[in-house]
């Protein structure tokens, strides 16, 4: 049974769920405020390894202490001289403390040898004297030294630089500041007012972190002068209750501060590490601490996943907004005569002959029926109108498709989506691909025209010789009426270019009959419109996958949510058992 007295919590079960809703969340996105987010989420996944989880599931493990301070402060040596041996490398060498040092009493080294807090640093178990060549790479290992010197249930953590000129020295700095139960924070009397060491310590009021500030080289004669400055600046930030150590300028003797010097300060740690009961009070203030600033940094974090959801919704409406543009582009073209313009009116015309057809209509449809197998003959060649229907219809496909992909590219490098641009375009078929694509759209609906010319034929019982002979020009015929028509309903108001198209749709109504014309003309309408639909589908099938691949989710946003009020909720009770 562990001396350690135990946290009543509700926080420790859910946090492990918290931490796996927090990993499902990505930010692809560059919007404004994605890099301050970015940090804020590193930060929390590294204090919920580091520190929050392991501290809950293991409460009475030692006390971890770190010093901190800025380059130069003499964080290294003041750890020597208050164990009275040369455990730390100290330089004049800057930056010096490369690889970081975790000292522990022998008896504690089960809490640290392993993988508990700081999981992704490689262990280095070191014995013997201070190798000073053992620098280790910045950010990849922590060596760890048991030595009797330190107190029992308390370890003490050599950390890197907060304002190192190695960027990763910086970063581990923070995070181990962030992972500790307390701060031994050590500045100069030259350098105590400067604004990273106060933005650090700002943090640690933020959370209630246990801390003491160590006033190092304070010249002779200055004291009095610079103690009652930082002992104000310290209650500006609520940190008047911190205890404040002051070390005066002196020469070092074997590299040490006089023991005389540095006693009260070990006094302090070891009146922390000695008494569970004290222990307990200092994990419990640091760790509530912590949980609340956690909580708060986890609501931004989830502000700034439905800011990545909301540039995502974005994407796709210009995706969406341009693709159907596209479509109803086209279904606007294929019924206001569009599509008849040019070369395929005047070769329809060069078919029919108007003037003649025209005599033969006011004869009425029960007397051109009698005569349209004449009309119907293997002699009559519809190929030219064919050929020019296909080069417009073919034409404004291939416009449709290439202003639909131009106008998101434009728009997503104008934005937030510069770089999925490029990424969605080298994936997009080819111009020969597309083109060919859209031949064979139009090859395969004038295929389902003649089927469906056919289906009715034998529907109706025409005479094998009205439909044998005729099916290109009924099929052309069709499509002019398709073409010619609005929203797939024909009437005899049509009349396109001097009365063609009602030329083709008194044809079809004397083979088929004015409803059959109707159904058929509206069948080949709706055909045509699924077949351009797929047609842009597989353009804007590239962009909205581009998109996909982000991984943004309104699941993964609504899981996180709901951990983060679970975990909210937890903490609130906890508040009220303690």
């Amino acid at each position: 049974m562990s001396d350690f007295p135990q946290l009543p919590s509700r926080v420790a079960a859910e946090l492990r769920p918290f931490r796996e809703s927090l990993a499902a969340l990505d930010f692809p996105l560059e919007m404004a405020s994605s890099g301050e987010r970015m940090l804020v989420y590193a930060d929390m996944n590294n204090q919920l390894d580091d520190y929050v989880i392991p501290r809950y599931e293991a409460l009475d493990a030692p006390l971890l202490a770190v010093f901190g301070g800025s380059t130069g402060a003499g964080k290294s040596t003041l750890i020597n001289s208050m164990l009275g041996e040369e455990v730390a490398r100290a330089s004049a060498l800057r930056p010096t403390t490369r690889r970081p040092l975790l000292l522990h009493h022998p008896d504690d080294a089960r809490w640290f040898t392993d993988q508990r807090i700081f999981p992704h640093l490689a262990r280095v178990v070191s014995h013997g004297p201070v190798d000073p060549d053992a620098v280790g790479e910045a950010g990849d290992e922590l060596e760890i030294r048991a030595t009797e010197l330190v107190p029992r249930g308390m370890a003490l953590l050599d950390s890197p630089d907060i304002d190192s000129v190695v960027v990763e020295n910086r970063q581990l700095a923070a995070q181990f500041l962030a992972a500790a139960d307390l701060w031994v924070f050590v500045t100069t009397a030259a350098r105590y007012a400067d604004a990273i060491p106060w933005a650090m310590l700002d943090e640690a009021a933020e959370r209630n972190v246990v801390v003491g500030i160590v006033l190092n080289r304070v010249p002779a004669g200055t004291g009095a002068q610079v103690r009652p400055d930082l002992d104000r600046m310290l209650g500006e930030r609520g940190l008047d209750h911190a205890p404040l150590f002051v070390l005066s300028e002196q020469e070092l003797e074997g590299g040490m501060i006089a023991r005389a010097d540095v006693a009260p300060i070990r006094g302090w740690l070891e009146g922390l590490a000695s008494d569970a009961q004290v222990r307990a009070s200092v994990a419990r203030q640091t760790l509530t601490g912590t949980v609340d600033k956690l909580l708060i940094s986890a609501s931004e974090v989830l502000a700034g996943y439905d800011e990545q959801l909301a540039g995502a919704d974005s994407l796709r409406w210009d995706v969406n907004a341009a693709f159907d543009r596209a479509e109803d582009a086209l279904r606007r073209h294929a019924s206001d005569g569009s599509m008849l313009r040019g070369e395929v009116l005047s070769r329809w015309q060069d078919v029919v002959g108007t003037g003649e057809w025209a005599r033969k209509l006011e004869k009425g449809v029960s007397s051109l029926r009698d005569r349209i197998t004449g009309f119907f003959r293997a002699s009559v060649d519809t190929s030219t109108v064919e050929d020019a229907l296909e080069d417009n219809v073919l034409a404004l496909l291939l416009s449709e498709a290439d202003g639909a992909n131009a106008e998101i590219a434009h728009a997503w490098r104008a934005g937030i989506g510069g770089p999925l641009a490029q990424r969605a375009q080298e994936r997009l078929r080819s111009d020969d691909d597309r083109r060919a694509a859209a031949e064979r759209l139009v090859r395969e609906w004038q295929a389902a025209l003649i089927a469906l010319i056919r289906n009715e034929g034998e529907s109706k019982r025409l005479a094998a010789r009205a439909l044998a002979f005729s099916i290109n020009a009924v099929g052309v015929a069709l499509i002019i009426v398709v073409f010619a028509s609005t929203g797939g309903l024909i009437g005899g108001e049509i009349a396109v270019a001097g009365g063609t198209a009602v030329v083709a749709q008194r044809v079809l109504e004397a083979v088929f009959g004015d409803e059959a014309v109707r159904r058929m003309a509206k069948e080949a309408r709706a055909d045509l419109d699924e077949r351009v639909r797929e047609f842009l589908g597989t353009d804007r099938a590239v962009w909205q996958g581009v998109i996909d691949e982000l991984g943004l989710s309104h699941q993964i946003r609504d899981d996180y949510a709901r951990q983060l009020r679970a975990l909210t909720e937890a903490k609130i009770c906890d508040g009220r058992n303690l």
